[in-house]
């Protein structure tokens, strides 16, 4: 299998020599284009046994390596780990370090305006493999780097005062770099970017094939749909809040109001519903607000007979 992203490639197989074959096709309709395969950046190697002191490999910043376990965590016997790359850490620790040594003499809350896009465009491009502990180890390199830029602020203040300072412990929030007030925007950690795995396109599945539920929910667009609804499918998982059943693409929707005024269109007052659910729920909400008074046969005769006196005395 060969796996390429721009000048970048990778072969994989399990046979040695198909590897080695490789390369040399590889390399023979190169050289017909005038180029070659760069030699330190060319190598063989295995990801769970050692080859030439060498052992997986690095891809688009990512580490691929298997490991040996026990036959109660794996049938196979090993397990495959993707994490951010020794290269790529250091890259952005270099980057951040960057920043927080060009911003000395900023404000608290011009350092963070400059270091959180750096923070979230990273964390977000690994947030699909097993990044974890490597957000923890980089927001754990990033509080010294921080800690060095307001001691050498304040160099006659004792630590407990500028840690008061620029971190919000006074307020019960902990060690969170941000300037004072509820409005002040915090530095983000990478930490608090959540794991999602990424799912596999289901192999009966097209972009073409018309199921634009499917591609909706999994892409977050769609031509023909409006954002609202694609947003909601997504949000939603692509269940019916009402029923909790998965909609398909022939089924009929409804954009409901929770508050019930339809005015209003903030993504936490709406909701995705079959269009019968939606119905069914308007239906309930007249019957619970409708007033039904029963007659009464007392009643019912005084009218009557008010009705008689009133029409004798007209006669």
């Amino acid at each position: 299998m060969l796996v390429q992203y721009a000048d970048d490639l990778v072969v994989l197989h399990p046979d040695l020599t198909v590897i080695q074959a490789s390369q040399q096709v590889l390399s023979k309709w190169l050289s017909g284009m005038g180029l070659e395969l760069k030699p330190s950046k060319t190598r063989i190697t295995h990801t769970l046994e050692t080859i030439n002191g060498d052992v997986g490999f690095d891809f688009l910043g990512y580490s691929i390596r298997q490991y040996r376990v026990g036959k109660t965590h794996s049938k196979q016997g090993f397990k495959t780990f993707i994490k951010p790359s020794k290269a790529a850490q250091i890259r952005h620790g270099q980057r951040l370090r960057q920043i927080v040594r060009g911003h000395r003499s900023a404000t608290q809350a011009q350092l963070i305006t400059h270091l959180n896009p750096v923070i979230r465009g990273w964390s977000n491009y690994y947030s699909t493999v097993c990044s974890k502990a490597v957000f923890s180890a980089m927001d754990c390199q990033l509080y010294h780097k921080l800690r060095a830029w307001s001691y050498r602020r304040h160099p006659h203040k004792n630590r407990h005062w500028i840690a008061y300072k620029y971190w919000r412990l006074r307020e019960g929030k902990g060690w969170l770099f941000a300037p004072p007030g509820d409005k002040a925007t915090p530095l983000r950690k990478h930490e608090s970017t959540p794991i999602r795995r990424h799912i596999k396109v289901q192999s009966s599945r097209s972009p073409y094939d018309g199921d634009w539920v499917y591609w909706s929910q999994r892409t977050g667009t769609f031509p023909t749909i409006k954002p609202t609804v694609v947003k909601l499918l997504a949000a939603q998982a692509g269940k019916c809040q009402s029923c909790g059943l998965y909609f398909q693409s022939e089924d009929l929707m409804e954009v409901h109001h929770v508050d019930g005024n339809s005015a209003t269109y903030k993504q936490n007052n709406l909701a995705l519903l079959h269009r019968h659910c939606h119905d069914q729920l308007h239906r309930s909400l007249r019957d619970k607000h409708q007033t039904v008074e029963e007659p009464c046969e007392a009643t019912s005769l005084m009218h009557g007979s008010e009705d008689q006196r009133s029409g004798g005395l007209l006669r």
